[in-house]
């Protein structure tokens, strides 16, 4: 399967100070998929520590990176919640914001990030067998934390007013199932 680059947005209700643009690449493959964020513009980025593996919740209250995959034709949808910390979370929802429970994953995500002088990378790799089965409506976003405690939203589009990551109108992002040999 083909890596598919996407840019994201900063939601106007958030300006950032100082970052300029997050751009990334999905990439399915058989046992995972990875995904990278580039974050341009990040002299001022504040990254979460350390923290080690293992889940936790309210990762977006720091810089995050998620991602949103839900059926094309469905409203229930999985999130994951990935932190530069090593920490991560996962969720199913069946509709938008509703139904929330912890989801399965039979290992746990590889979560690596580099920072620069002006730029910082984030790469995540998820167990394939944590996500739902393809293909797929993504959402993918950022919460970005710079210094000053001030937060900019980032998502492939925003739909309304404020930020809201689990707006079905988020997930603009196709991926096809595999095709078989």
């Amino acid at each position: 399967m083909r890596p598919q680059t996407f840019t994201l947005a900063c939601h106007p209700a958030t300006p950032a100070h100082r970052v300029e643009v997050v751009t990334g690449r999905l990439t399915p493959e058989a046992d995972w998929v990875r995904l990278r964020w580039r974050i341009d513009g990040a002299q001022d980025l504040v990254v979460p520590p350390f923290a080690g593996k293992g889940r936790a919740d309210n990762l977006w209250q720091r810089t995050c990176f998620e991602l949103f995959v839900a059926d094309p034709d469905g409203e229930a949808y999985a999130e994951f919640n990935l932190s530069p910390s090593e920490r991560w979370a996962a969720y199913d929802f069946t509709a938008r914001r509703e139904g929330m429970t912890e989801r399965p994953a039979p290992r746990e995500p590889v979560c690596t990030m580099r920072v620069g002088e002006t730029m910082a990378i984030f790469d995540a790799a998820i167990p394939r067998a944590a996500l739902p089965p393809m293909p797929w409506r993504c959402g993918i976003s950022a919460v970005i934390e710079e210094e000053g405690g001030h937060k900019s939203y980032w998502a492939l589009t925003h739909a309304g007013e404020a930020p809201d990551f689990h707006d079905p109108a988020c997930f603009t992002l196709a991926v096809a199932a595999p095709q078989a040999a």
